[in-house]
């Protein structure tokens, strides 16, 4: 699913317009039914409704929806914000089409000084100030009746965004001056800061309503950011070969665990075999050699010479994956080992969480990372490895699709949207996923899975998404069945199987 930047949403309306053919003014009332639809359902017409409307076409959306709830007995008072004295041509039109109806209960024209009118609970707030149009944050009047409204007792639904919110980069944005809304019903396709942690406040629960633009204008505008799909993951599996063996089926090498973190490496390589590689050898401290042997029976310990931690490099030759840095901890000698295990791998390489913590504690090694590197972090890794915090998830994002251009790396962002940074500028989003999956262990899980993914022969990209999408999977299955409270790490891996087998479904 892609996911579009408010200039190329204006585009996809227009190519709508232009080639189904359709009116702009009969798109906006197709627009208005479905929400109309929405809002029915959510709230009957025993509600009272107060709609805010602002001069543009986000406020011409407005007019129409209270219009068509008007018209099936809802009591809606309009206000329409025409301080310019100036509104689109189709707020204009949809203004006129109200004022002929007279089936709104009460409608007023704002040119200057306001009134509010009271919101008690009872209330629903129709916010159709400002849309995906909006590119600064609000100030003045707009900004004073946005907070009067979240100090009231009223449910707010939003039409396509919470007034206020900007489309994409809200870091330099004014929090206190945005809608918080209890619902918002967006149009056709989610907005970017839809998928941002500190945007939630705002957007209450979400609605993604069908309007039917052009699926043509939609295929061919091309987009930087998408969400991933069930039917995209399902076409990347590949097939198990009936005559296959261990030694067809991938060899991969995991470099993790000082002593007193052996269950990340385990679990980082019982994750590798779940995801269908042949073989897995780890790489650890002499010390960890019983608990991985009992833990894990299926891997291969490879034993370094420190007793605690790792302080040497292995080679890879005979390896088709390598990932390096659940549990490493990152004493000096181990942080030489990494970075020289990583210089000499010659096969596709996963960094993740200690190994991560090293590179941000000597960040001219980043320049000696091999192309194609996936590298795993989660925000405070990132902004380690940045060198500076990130202000907000926009700026985080940026810098990281930065980083992975220059690099030619895979940069996952972790969170509740995983996002995979490709060296080609683009984003994916990772869909699956739950709040019962922040628990230790998780990323190392995924590790596993992406390393397990690369040995059995998925390029990097693929191995990246189809690991984030099985491994988000996997943890809703398991909270289904368990509840999100009670999910651990290895419940995540011990639900892997039915996860691959609802893919193949």
């Amino acid at each position: 699913m892609k996911i579009f930047t408010s200039n190329q949403i204006r585009g996809i309306d227009q190519y709508t317009i232009e080639h189904e053919p359709i009116r702009s003014i009969d798109l906006m009332e197709r627009a208005a039914k479905a929400l109309a639809r929405a809002i029915g359902e959510m709230w009957s017409a025993h509600t009272p409704m107060v709609t805010f409307a602002g001069p543009g076409n986000n406020g011409g959306d407005a007019l129409a929806v209270s219009r068509l709830l008007a018209e099936q007995g809802y009591q809606v008072s309009v206000y329409l914000f025409n301080i310019n004295q100036k509104l689109s041509d189709d707020c204009a039109t949809n203004k006129q089409r109200i004022l002929e109806s007279k089936r709104v209960k009460l409608f007023t024209e704002i040119t200057q000084e306001f009134d509010p009118p009271s919101l008690g609970a009872d209330t629903v707030v129709i916010d159709g100030l400002f849309g995906s149009g909006l590119t600064k944050p609000l100030t003045g009047g707009f900004a004073s009746l946005v907070k009067y409204i979240n100090q009231s007792a009223a449910k707010v639904v939003s039409i396509d965004l919470p007034s206020g919110l900007m489309t994409e980069d809200n870091t330099y944005n004014v929090r206190a001056n945005i809608i918080k809304a209890h619902a918002t019903l967006t149009l056709q396709h989610k907005k970017l800061s839809f998928l941002f942690q500190e945007n939630q406040q705002f957007i209450g629960k979400l609605k993604v309503l069908d309007i039917r633009l052009s699926a043509e204008g939609i295929e061919r505008t091309c987009a930087q950011y998408s969400i991933l799909e069930e039917n995209e993951m399902r076409s990347l599996l590949m097939p198990r070969d009936p005559f296959s063996h261990k030694g067809t089926m991938g060899n991969a090498l995991i470099v993790a665990g000082s002593f007193g973190m052996a269950g990340a490496a385990i679990m980082a390589a019982k994750a590798c075999y779940r995801a269908g590689a042949g073989k897995v050898t780890v790489h650890t401290p002499r010390k960890n050699n019983s608990i991985i042997q009992t833990a894990v029976p299926e891997v291969v310990v490879n034993l370094d010479h420190e007793e605690t931690c790792v302080g040497t490099a292995i080679a890879t030759e005979d390896f088709d994956a390598l990932a390096i840095g659940p549990g490493l901890g990152q004493v000096e000698n181990t942080a030489i080992a990494m970075i020289s295990q990583i210089r000499r791998a010659t096969c596709p390489v996963v960094a993740d969480a200690d190994a991560l913590n090293m590179l941000a504690s000597h960040r001219a090694w980043m320049q000696q990372l091999p192309k194609g590197i996936i590298l795993t972090p989660h925000p405070k890794e990132f902004d380690r490895m940045n060198g500076t915090p990130c202000a907000d998830s926009y700026e985080r994002l940026s810098k990281a699709r930065n980083m992975a251009e220059h690099l030619e790396a895979y940069i996952i962002l972790k969170g509740h949207y995983s996002a995979l940074c490709m060296p080609d500028g683009r984003v994916m989003f990772n869909p699956t996923g739950n709040a019962g999956m922040a628990t230790a262990g998780s990323g190392d899980v995924l590790t596993g899975i992406i390393t397990g993914l690369l040995a059995r022969g998925y390029r990097q990209a693929e191995a990246c998404m189809l690991g984030m999408y099985l491994h988000g999977l996997a943890g809703d299955i398991a909270a289904k069945d368990l509840g999100e409270e009670s999910l651990v790490a290895t419940d995540i891996i011990r639900y892997l199987p039915k996860a691959f087998e609802r893919l193949k479904d």
